[in-house]
């Protein structure tokens, strides 16, 4: 019989399928052999180690050989995949595959885009895992949510809400939907052709909370705690919270300052002057830990989902409501169990001790960020808020010596009324309040992650690398354009780019250099290993203050518990007696780590999409209108630009730029006008129309407000009584716009030549 070590690298190393009968006949299994194989493969299944069917299996956390794949990424000109279907293990992210596109007659096919779907043959390599392209498959419905609509021949078809799929669905069994009413459908069969079943009627797409039911769905989000999750969060609620096992900080005016809608409150602060120049600071964390213990239903629910999601309307919490919204939440004037970080802070800002203790802590008042502020600028704020202020300063100072990453990156706000419906959309205000609360959680985290290390206990580090050479490289190619050199053999520091930036005074330019080096900057993850923290200029970092909302957080208090004795004593219930690490955690925290990860990202893209929307259903009544805009980014295809202090980016064709030929400078990101020399730049500011904004897909277009000295007429979205929305694709409409939907749909030229694109510049990967 071969060992499961034999099995698993015949199953990585197979030419083809590696099934039960192919292994077998490898090993030259026969008879009682292959009954012993079978009940081996069973267990290796149940183990983890491998994946898949009887007749092809795969080590777990890879792929099957030949596999269909969706395209997720387009990082550095190269499309990422993900499996099209994965569920080996909740807390499993799915692998990312390099994609290798293949070239017919010299040169390559349609660049695949985000959201298409390939049949390819994998392969695992030292670098990572890379797949090849046997053929490009037919869309799918993201999520199959849609909105009904009807043709003028009566036939019923499904518009995605997915902006990254172009092809609209026919729906085969309307279920009693109406046209304009959003739903949820299956598929009707097996073939594309078959179509789709409606199952359950949502109503109106463009109601009140509609947009982030639709990310739900879109991404997979869990937001349904199952009876024994909620059980359990109903028992950990009831659990006692005594001074006489806990460090009593009831004495202390600890505050929270948070937003003004904030629908959980984790952390709060207080500081004091210690006589000597410095400060004695406090930060006290909800402690989660000791409610949500490691192995049971309502630990796996929240390892599941990562993190809470917050959209404009609602969250969607990692933990149930009873615990995340009440029991946990630091409300003021309620006595709450805290993890506390005392930390003594030296007159230049250094950490210079701190200690971790499990408290009772009540919390003084709860603040929001605009209050905190009034009061400090009105000179009416109490002592306790002063001094958070005085000891911010230091911080502040040992901060500017750090010197770490400064960009200005606005954040997006929806305002809602008590309906649901819209009242504003704004960039964030940056207060003062904001960069206080931001030091005292970056010291506690800092804190965190070097008390670990000091006992050699076990840490989830939130990393974020120095950016490769590869994006450098890039980088210093575009800043030559403008005429600015970036030395790679130099030691990369944030203080480079910081420099950088003050050395750009034009504040057109300044944007365009600020996305490019956004853009060389790598994803920050979670992991067991350091690597630092590029961006704070910190050697050591993790994610200790929020543990309500991410499970990162909840890891690093459970070491805490371990690494410095602080369990409490046994409850007297079924809960788990252990607050701290299991084994488990301990042996799979790389694993643990990224799937959060990719929950965290999921999250954000989740947000994200959801904001687009809100922004396009407050822009939908403005189309026509013209709008100061900003160039955010620059395709052959286009450009993409957002409004100037509001947000929302939108698409503006390369095919409605006039009559001109329009050559793409990829290293200067640029499309120039050939006969004109027209150019549109990355950064640049310009006035444009605003020509259609779809609420369902988010998906914003614009167009110039005159070409070749004619005035545009823009193409508004349709608005009839049956909420057909203007698409591009088979079907009545599915919402055009948004990236990637235009690529190699250029208009013919005159003299017949197809399309008014050229590319200058492009490297070979």
């Amino acid at each position: 019989m071969p060992t499961q070590a034999q099995v698993i690298e015949f199953i990585q190393t197979a030419d083809g399928a590696a099934g039960k009968r192919e292994i077998a006949k490898a090993f030259g299994l026969k008879g009682q052999e292959k009954i012993a194989l079978k009940k081996l493969l069973r267990d290796m299944a149940e183990e983890g180690l491998i994946d898949g069917k009887k007749t092809a299996y795969h080590r777990m956390g890879g792929v099957p050989k030949v596999t269909v794949l969706r395209v997720v990424e387009i990082e550095d000109g190269e499309p990422l995949a993900i499996p099209d279907s994965w569920q080996p293990d909740d807390a499993t992210p799915p692998p990312r595959l390099r994609i290798i596109e293949p070239k017919k007659g010299g040169a390559r096919q349609a660049a695949l885009g985000v959201g298409d779907r390939i049949l390819a043959r994998t392969e695992e390599t030292g670098g990572g895992w890379r797949a090849h392209v046997m053929k490009k498959l037919p869309a799918k419905t993201e999520g199959m949510m849609g909105v009904v609509e009807i043709d003028a021949n009566g036939k019923a078809w499904l518009a995605p809400v997915d902006k990254r799929v172009r092809q609209s669905s026919p729906i085969a069994d309307l279920g009693g939907a109406e046209a304009g009413q959003l739903v949820m459908t299956e598929a009707a069969g097996k073939s594309q052709r078959s179509g789709v079943n409606v199952i359950e009627v949502l109503g109106d797409p463009l109601a009140p909370k509609s947009f982030s039911l639709i990310a739900i769905s879109k991404h997979g989000i869990p937001n349904v705690f199952g009876q024994d999750t909620l059980a359990e969060a109903e028992l950990a609620a009831k659990l006692p919270v005594s001074a006489e096992t806990r460090e009593d900080l009831r004495h202390l005016p600890i505050v929270a300052i948070d937003p003004a809608d904030a629908r959980d409150h984790d952390d709060a602060i207080w500081a004091e002057p210690d006589g000597k120049g410095g400060f004695r600071a406090l930060v006290a964390i909800a402690d989660v830990s000791y409610y949500v213990r490691p192995g049971g239903p309502l630990d796996r629910e929240a390892r599941k989902r990562g993190n809470s999601v917050y959209f404009p309307d609602r969250v969607v919490p990692m933990l149930p409501e009873v615990l995340s919204a009440d029991v946990c939440s630091l409300r003021q004037g309620e006595d709450r169990a805290a993890m506390a970080c005392h930390m003594e802070i030296s007159g230049d800002g250094k950490i210079t001790s701190w200690r971790f203790t499990r408290a009772i802590v009540r919390i003084d008042e709860v603040i929001a960020y605009e209050d905190a502020q009034e009061r400090i600028d009105s000179e009416k704020a109490k002592e306790n808020l002063v001094n958070l202020w005085e000891c911010w300063k230091v911080l502040a100072d040992a901060r500017a010596k750090r010197d770490p990453l400064e960009l200005d990156l606005p954040e997006r706000r929806v305002m809602l009324n008590e309906q649901g419906k819209i009242t504003e959309i704004a960039i964030r205000e940056r207060l003062d309040a904001h960069r206080v609360v931001e030091e005292f959680m970056i010291s506690a985290n800092v804190a965190a992650a070097k008390a670990l290390e000091s006992k050699t206990a076990p840490v989830v580090y939130r990393v974020h690398e120095t950016p490769s050479r590869e994006k450098l490289v890039a980088l210093r190619e575009y800043l030559e354009t403008f005429g600015k050199k970036l030395a790679l053999g130099q030691v990369i520091t944030p203080s480079l780019f910081n420099r950088m930036l003050k050395d750009v005074t034009d504040e057109s330019e300044k944007a365009q250099v600020m996305e490019a080096v956004l853009r060389s900057q790598t994803q920050a993850y979670y992991g067991p290993s350091n690597a630092g923290h590029f961006g704070l200029s910190l050697g050591s970092y993790a994610h200790f203050t929020s543990p309500i909302r991410r499970y990162a957080d909840l890891l690093v208090h459970r070491s805490l518990v371990d690494a410095f004795k602080l369990e409490q004593p046994k409850p007297k219930t079924s809960l788990p007696p252990l607050s701290g690490l299991v084994d488990r955690d301990r042996d799979d925290l790389a694993k643990i780590s990224e799937a959060i990860s990719g929950t965290e990202r999921r999250a954000m893209e989740a947000e994200r999409d959801t904001i687009d929307r809100y922004v396009a259903a407050w822009l939908s009544a403005r189309v026509g209108e013209t709008f100061e805009t900003r160039i955010t980014g620059v395709q052959s295809f286009g450009f993409f630009a957002t409004i100037v202090g509001q947000g929302g980016d939108g698409l503006v064709p390369v095919s409605t730029l006039g009559s001109d030929y329009y050559n793409y400078d990829e290293a200067a990101r640029a499309l120039i006008g050939e006969r004109s020399g027209t150019r549109f730049d990355t950064g640049q500011k310009l006035e444009l129309t605003l020509a259609e904004a779809n609420p369902l897909t988010g998906a914003l277009k614009f167009q110039l407000p005159e070409t070749d000295g004619q005035k545009i007429e823009p193409r508004g979205n349709r608005s009839d009584s049956k909420r057909s929305f203007k698409g591009s694709g088979k079907g009545p409409g599915n919402g055009s716009g948004g990236k990637g939907s235009q690529a190699g749909k250029f208009r013919t030229g005159p003299r017949g030549r197809p399309g008014n694109i050229r590319h200058q510049g492009r490297k070979k990967k």
